[in-house]
Parts: structure tokens; C-alpha cells; sequence
């Protein structure tokens, strides 16, 4: 079986190989003695120049075969953190063949030990040896470093904001009790269940746990021969009804040719799942140009390395707002569309509303959020600061609640009180 696994991943390795990025001015270092790790991982850090104090943190996870060190050198995550400033922690797997534990019931269970709890011990080192933001930690990984992807996030939902899986499984989908770490039925693709079911497994890894979930995107290539291509729309499954967000797509596009993106819950760069399927494409994610799209879903390339400044209030204008919220026991994600219904552009937006009592914003996408709590002000991100005439943008929140998941019983946009519907 292992000669098999190492021969289909070759092109990946190729792949990886050949989209080397260019070398970095800082280095790469192995840092042992980090804390908790019952299978014996290494960790490997990357802290650009360009690091801030309270750097966000990355964990890349690489796939069977590989280590962190071919991690580093083979994809573009490294570069990316030079030019935006975050913390990259490559684990790397010791164990032979050098896959991940996505299979066996310690690794699929919080604090059940194997791989899940020595990554978070990296993450840990990192808050308190680098002075990493423990509000700013995403995941990533390809092939078996997916796989793993969607097991912290479904283990430590506490943990990670965010993930990017390419060429992944659903969480729980490779779980084996027989001691072996490949499941041939979930790698074919032939294991299908309800979103209702896969949602289950996730929110089994930690019983209890009503607090915010991490966003999740996901990619694949439909010819992967690997990790069959119906594991795609079975990890769409479970991510949309774990984030309580309809399954039916709320946009879909083509950024290239051969890809379609789909996203749910939300039509913007952050959506709380966005999905992409690579037309054509084998089991040789992520090829280049891919990672920078993961680095936007996480919001690392937004600027947000240092303290946001506080933009100018631009003039009022006629506005109208749609709302609508998805809930679930004590947490809620709200989309909201914000349309500028005056005859003169907006350059610059500030909506503000009123929360009810009890609900509390967690994380948000394609606008900055403050406070949590009470009157919130959502500002503009760089790329959606311009509404024409007619134009819209779309943004969105997670957030807790203890019971009233109403929603704001006004908006207002620039200081004019918006329509809503």
C-alpha cells in the first residue's frame, strides 16, 4: 500500500518541486522541545523580517512523503510572509511513509494525543516564544496536510480561525480502528453521508463546544486519482451545516478558466466556506498562485499585521441593507448586503448598527468590526471601499449569543439611516 501512496503522489511532489519560490532573507529553524507531542513531530518556523511583535500565525502541513523543510522551499507561503508579515510553522512528520494521523480515534478527539496535539503544542510555542497572536492562527495543508487541515479544525475550533485544505478529505472520513492510517473506501470517494452526519462528527472531536467555528475553503482538482473528487462535495457537506450556512451557493464564479468557486453563507473574499474545483487537474494542489488566494480567505493579506488606523468618515448617502442570519445553540453567522441607492458614488463606508443584548461578534469578513458588542461600526476593506451608484457589498459576521438572535433593529450607512428589507 505504501509503494502505491508514494507513487500516485509523485506529481505532487513534482509539482511542489518545480513552483520553488525564490530564497528568503530569513531562514528556516527547527525548534525542538516545544511542548506535548506523543508522536514525535519536528516543527520548523518561519519568521519573516517583516514579522510585527504579534505576528499571526500560519501552520502549513505537508503531504505524504514530504516534511516540513520541502513544505517550506516548495510552495509560496514562505514569500507570502515576507511580504505581509506572518509567522510559518511547518510540522513535519517523522513516521514512515511521512503522512499525517488523520485515521485513528486519539488524533480525531481534542486533547486525544497524536499528531492534532503536538501541532497545537507548535502553535503554543509559537504565542510564547514569538509573541504570536492567538487570535490570529489559520491552517493549511495539501494531500495528507488537507486531511489534517480539517482535523485541527475540527478538534481545536478554539484554536484556528480559518483553514485551506487542498486535496482533502472531509474530518472523520479516513478514521480506521484497526491501527492503520489509510482508508481506501474514503480515499475512492465512496463514503457519502448527510451533511447532518458529518457535521455530527465534527462537533463530536469536542462535546460541548458551543463557541465560534473557523472558516473553511476548500479545493480539488476533478481528475485527482488519490483523493477521489466526490470527497469535495462531501467536505462542502460538512463545513456548510458545521457553520450553519445554507448549502445552496450564495455566489459562483470562474476567477480562471478551468475553476469554479463556489461560497456559502456569504459572497465575499472571507465567506464562511468557499470552494474550488479545478477543472482537469490530478492531485498536484496547490500550484502556484493558489496559496495567495488562501493567504486573502485568512485575511493575512489585508494589513492587519499592525493596529488598523481609523479612515475619515466620508459624506452620507441613500442606502439600503439586506440582513439575514443562519443560528445554531449559542452562535449565529449574519450576511449582510449594503447597497448605495443615491446618484453619487460612496469612496469609503462606515455601517453602523445595534446589537442585541447577548450577541457578540466573534470574527467577520470583508469589513473591519468594532466593537464586538453594542453599536458596531463595520468599515471598508481596501478592495470593496468604492460603491457606484446602484453597486453593492456584501459582509458578515460570526457571532455568539444567549438567546436573542434578532437582528439590528436599524442601520445606517456614513451617518444616513439605510432602508432595509
Amino acid at each position: 500500500m505504501l509503494t502505491a501512496v508514494l507513487a500516485v503522489l509523485a506529481p505532487l511532489l513534482a509539482v511542489l518541486t518545480l513552483s520553488a519560490p525564490a530564497a528568503h532573507a530569513a531562514s528556516l529553524t527547527e525548534v525542538t522541545g516545544f511542548g506535548a507531542n506523543p508522536s514525535n513531530l519536528r516543527m520548523y518556523v518561519y519568521r519573516p523580517d517583516s514579522a510585527p511583535a504579534r505576528p499571526a500565525v500560519l501552520v502549513a502541513v505537508h503531504y505524504c512523503t514530504g516534511s516540513g523543510p520541502a513544505f517550506y522551499s516548495g510552495t509560496e507561503f514562505a514569500s507570502l510572509a515576507d511580504r505581509y508579515g506572518f509567522l510559518v510553522i511547518y510540522p513535519s512528520a517523522t513516521r514512515s511513509g511521512g503522512c499525517f494521523d488523520v485515521s485513528s480515534p486519539q488524533a480525531l478527539k481534542r486533547g486525544g494525543g497524536s499528531d492534532p496535539v503536538g501541532i497545537v503544542s507548535m502553535v503554543t510555542y509559537a504565542e510564547q516564544h514569538y509573541g504570536a497572536d492567538p487570535n490570529r492562527v489559520y491552517v493549511t495543508g495539501a494531500s495528507s496536510g488537507a486531511m489534517m487541515t480539517n482535523v485541527l479544525l475540527g478538534d481545536y475550533p478554539d484554536v484556528f480561525k480559518a483553514g485551506a485544505a487542498f486535496s482533502g478529505v472531509p474530518f472523520g472520513c479516513f478514521a480506521t480502528t484497526d491501527g492503520s492510517g489509510w482508508n481506501s473506501a474514503c480515499a475512492n470517494g465512496t463514503v457519502a453521508k448527510t451533511p447532518q452526519q458529518w457535521g455530527d462528527l465534527v462537533r463530536g472531536a469536542y462535546p460541548g463546544y458551543s463557541g465560534p467555528r473557523p472558516r473553511m475553503q476548500l479545493w480539488h482538482g476533478t481528475e485527482d486519482t488519490t483523493l477521489r473528487y466526490p470527497n469535495f462535495g462531501e467536505e462542502i457537506k460538512q463545513w456548510t451545516n458545521v457553520l450553519g450556512v445554507s448549502q445552496t451557493p450564495a455566489s459562483t464564479d470562474h476567477p480562471q478558466s478551468n475553476w469554479t468557486r463556489t461560497r456559502y453563507g456569504g459572497t465575499g473574499t472571507q465567506a464562511p466556506v468557499e470552494a474550488i474545483s479545478i477543472q482537469g487537474v490530478g492531485h498536484t494542489l496547490p500550484t502556484a498562485g493558489m496559496a495567495a488566494r488562501a493567504i486573502s480567505f485568512f485575511g493575512l493579506d489585508s494589513g492587519t499585521t499592525q493596529p488598523p488606523t481609523e479612515p475619515p468618515t466620508p459624506p452620507a448617502g441613500a442606502c439600503k441593507v439586506t440582513y439575514s442570519t443562519s443560528t445554531w445553540n449559542s452562535g449565529l453567522t449574519a450576511a449582510i448586503t449594503v447597497t448605495n441607492t443615491g446618484t453619487e458614488p460612496v469612496d469609503g463606508w462606515a455601517l453602523t448598527f445595534t446589537l442585541p443584548a447577548g450577541q457578540a461578534i466573534t470574527s467577520g469578513w470583508n469589513a473591519q468590526f468594532s466593537p464586538s458588542s453594542g453599536t458596531v461600526t463595520a468599515r471598508n476593506a481596501a478592495y470593496n471601499a468604492s460603491l457606484a451608484p446602484g453597486a453593492s457589498a456584501t459582509l458578515g459576521f460570526q457571532a455568539t449569543h444567549t438567546g436573542d438572535t434578532s437582528a439590528p433593529a436599524s442601520f445606517s450607512l456614513n451617518g444616513a439611516t439605510c432602508a432595509t428589507s
